[in-house]
């Protein structure tokens, strides 16, 4: 795979943050099932949830 640059990543939305994030090599597989930027945000939209 060509080296890319860190600008021509991927990116998405967080929905509970809503700041952009950039596709990780660790999502490589994933990318198109990753929601949110991270675990924190993960927890937050749970807890809504179950609030409401």
């Amino acid at each position: 795979m060509k080296m890319r640059k860190k600008s021509d990543l991927p990116v998405k939305l967080c929905p509970v943050c809503n700041r952009p994030f950039s596709w990780r090599k660790k999502w490589e597989r994933d990318w198109e099932n990753v929601i949110y930027c991270s675990d924190a945000c993960r927890l937050d939209a749970k807890r809504q949830k179950t609030i409401l």
